[in-house]
C-alpha cells in the first residue's frame, strides 16, 4: 500500500504520454520492497515522501520547497541546488532533497556501462530519480542529502571521470547539436568545439563570479537543434558563405517522385504528389527561389538560409561549401524583462582549431558584462538597456548592415568626436568656410 494518498497527483498519469508521478512511484515501490537494497544512504521513503510532498503542493496550491542556501562540494560555488522541505516531520525522506548537476558529454554520447555507473551512484547516494536532461542539458541528479554531496563528488570524479555542472551566477553546462557526427548539415563540429570551451573555461563554470547564469550552446546548422537562437546567451550557429549546392538531376528525380521529400520519412504527413512550387519555391521566406519546369534557381544574395528546402529535398538541395558559424548574444527566458531570442552580433566566422577569434570574443562580452551588469542581470538585459552599440564598441566589432534589427525611429544620428576627421572643431570650422559668407 502506498505511503501516501495522491489522488491529484494519480490525474496526471490519465493522459496518452508518459507520467513523471509513474516514475516516481515505480522508483518508490522499488525501494518499498527492497529497503536494504544497496545499502541506501539516504532515507528509503524519499521517493514516498516526494509523491507526498507533492500531493501536498497541488492541495495547498503552493510550495512546500524552501530555499537551499549555500549547499555544495568543497571547491565549488556551483554544481549543487540546495532544496529543502518546509514540512520535514510530515515528510522525514525529503527534509533534505539537494539536486547533484552533472556535465555531460558533447553530443549527449554515452555507453550503456557508463550509465549503469552513474545509477550505481545515485542508487547508493540519492533517490534513484533523474531528469535525462535538465534544459541547460546536465545529467540531473534528483534529491540527496548534504552528508552525501561530497560522497558523490568523490565517486563521479573518480570513478566515472565526470565533473559536475554549472548553477548560480556562472558559466552554465555548455550543450550541443550532434553536429558532424550524425548530420550531413553540420557547418563545423560541434561537439569539439563544446568540448574545447568546456575545458578551457572550468574556472568559470565552477567559480561563479559572473552578474547572473551564462549558457553557451553550440547548433551545427541554422535548423538548430538544441535551439540556441532561444536559449543561450551566447549562440554559435552553423552557417555557409557560398552558395547552396544543386544537383538539378535529382530536383527531377523529386519531382517525378523517384525520391520522398523530407529526407525519405513522411513524419506524419501525406505528401501526396511533390509539388516543387508549392513545397519549395513558395515557402521560401525571401523569395528568392523559382523553378521553371526543368531548373531550380536560387538567388543566393538573398538566402536567409532557413534550411527549407534543404529539408525537403536534402539529396538535392546542400549547403554551400565554404562553412563557419554566426555567433548571436543575448537570449532568455521571461524573468526580468520578458522573453527574448538573441541578436547577430558576428554574421560569419571560421570555426578552426584553436577557436581564438571565438575566444575573444567571448572574453570581451565577459569583461564587459562583469563591470557593467547589475545583479541577476543577463548578458541580454545589460545589452539591451545599455545599447547594442555600446557591445559593438566592446567587442571591436563595426556595425554593418545584418545588425539592423528594425529602420530607425529616430532621425537624429550622433557622433563621437574621435569619430569626426579632425574633431568637432575642425567640422565646425569647416562648416563656417563652406555656408558663411
Amino acid at each position: 500500500m502506498a505511503k501516501h494518498q495522491t489522488p491529484l497527483l494519480d490525474q496526471l498519469e490519465t493522459g496518452p504520454w508518459p507520467s513523471f508521478v509513474s516514475d516516481i512511484k515505480q522508483e518508490a515501490a522499488h525501494r518499498a520492497a527492497n529497503p536494504d537494497g544497496v545499502d541506501y544512504q539516504i532515507p528509503v521513503d524519499c521517493p514516498s515522501d516526494l509523491l507526498g510532498v507533492l500531493e501536498l503542493s497541488f492541495k495547498d496550491k503552493e510550495t512546500h520547497w524552501k530555499h537551499g542556501g549555500i549547499v555544495g562540494v568543497f571547491g565549488y560555488g556551483g554544481g549543487v541546488i540546495g532544496r529543502y522541505c518546509d514540512q520535514p516531520e510530515m515528510f522525514p525522506g525529503v527534509a533534505h532533497f539537494h539536486t547533484v548537476r552533472l556535465a555531460q558529454p558533447s553530443g549527449k554520447y554515452y555507453t550503456a556501462d557508463y550509465l549503469r555507473g552513474i545509477m550505481d551512484i545515485w542508487d547508493l547516494r540519492g533517490s534513484g530519480l533523474t531528469n535525462m536532461h535538465g534544459s541547460t542539458g546536465d545529467i540531473v541528479l534528483l534529491g540527496t542529502t548534504t552528508p552525501q554531496l561530497e560522497e558523490i563528488f568523490f565517486d563521479v570524479t573518480h570513478k566515472m571521470n565526470t565533473d559536475l555542472g554549472g548553477s548560480g551566477g556562472n558559466l552554465r553546462t555548455p550543450a550541443d547539436c550532434l553536429g558532424q557526427s550524425r548530420c550531413e548539415f553540420a557547418c563545423y563540429d560541434t561537439q569539439d568545439l563544446c568540448h574545447t570551451l568546456t575545458n578551457d573555461y572550468q574556472d568559470e563554470l565552477h567559480r561563479p563570479a559572473f552578474p547572473y547564469k551564462f549558457k553557451f550552446k553550440f547548433d551545427g546548422c541554422p535548423n538548430g537543434c538544441v535551439a540556441s537562437i532561444a536559449r543561450s546567451d551566447f549562440s554559435v550557429i552553423g552557417t555557409w558563405k557560398s552558395d547552396i549546392r544543386i544537383d538539378q538531376d535529382r530536383v527531377k528525380a523529386y519531382v517525378a517522385g523517384e525520391f520522398k521529400p523530407g529526407g525519405g520519412s513522411h513524419a506524419g504527413r501525406d505528401w501526396g504528389k511533390f509539388d516543387i512550387v508549392k513545397e519549395v519555391v513558395d515557402r521560401c521566406p525571401t523569395g528568392c527561389m523559382s523553378y521553371d519546369g526543368a531548373k531550380l534557381s536560387i538567388d543566393n544574395a538573398n538566402c536567409t538560409r532557413c534550411m527549407h528546402c534543404i529539408n525537403t529535398m536534402p539529396a538535392a538541395v546542400k549547403i554551400g561549401e565554404e562553412t563557419g558559424a554566426s555567433i548571436l548574444l543575448g537570449a532568455k527566458a521571461p524573468i526580468l524583462d520578458g522573453a527574448q531570442m538573441s541578436s547577430l552580433l558576428v554574421p560569419f566566422v571560421v570555426v578552426e582549431k584553436p577557436y581564438d577569434e571565438i575566444k575573444e570574443v567571448i572574453e570581451n562580452i565577459w569583461d564587459w558584462w562583469m563591470e557593467e551588469g547589475k545583479n541577476r542581470e543577463r548578458v541580454g538585459e545589460t545589452m539591451k538597456r545599455l545599447s547594442f552599440q555600446k557591445l559593438l564598441e566592446v567587442t571591436n566589432i563595426k556595425a554593418m548592415p545584418q545588425h539592423v534589427k528594425e529602420p530607425r525611429s529616430n532621425p537624429y544620428i550622433f557622433f563621437k568626436e574621435e569619430e569626426v576627421p579632425g574633431g568637432f572643431e575642425h567640422d565646425e570650422a569647416a562648416y563656417r568656410q563652406r555656408h558663411m559668407r
